[in-house]
C-alpha cells in the first residue's frame, strides 16, 4: 500500500518514489491520468478492507493455535501420514 510520511509537525508529504511517479503520470493524457487516479483509489480501498477484515484475525487465529498445541499436548492429536491424504 503507498504509505505516507508523517512528519514532526504532523502534516502529511509524499516519499520522493510517490512524487516521482506522479509526475510521470501528469505526462499522460488526460483520459490516462483518471484510469490510473481511478486505479489507485480503488487499490487503496481494497486494501484498507482487507487490513480491516484481517485486523481481529490475529487474536483468533492465536486462540487457535494454543488449543491446537494444548491438544496435542494433551495426545488428543494424530501423526497422518502424508501419502494418505
Amino acid at each position: 500500500m503507498i504509505k505516507y510520511i508523517i512528519n514532526t509537525i504532523g502534516k502529511e508529504t509524499m516519499t520522493k518514489l510517490l512524487e516521482r511517479a506522479f509526475k510521470e503520470a501528469s505526462k499522460l493524457p488526460e483520459v490516462e491520468q483518471n484510469a490510473l487516479a481511478k486505479w489507485v483509489i480503488e487499490e487503496l480501498k481494497s486494501e484498507d478492507r482487507l487490513e480491516k477484515a484481517f485486523a481481529g484475525s490475529e487474536d483468533i487465529l492465536d486462540r487457535l493455535a494454543d488449543e491446537t498445541l494444548l491438544e496435542h499436548k494433551d495426545g488428543e492429536t494424530k501423526t497422518m501420514d502424508i501419502e494418505k491424504l
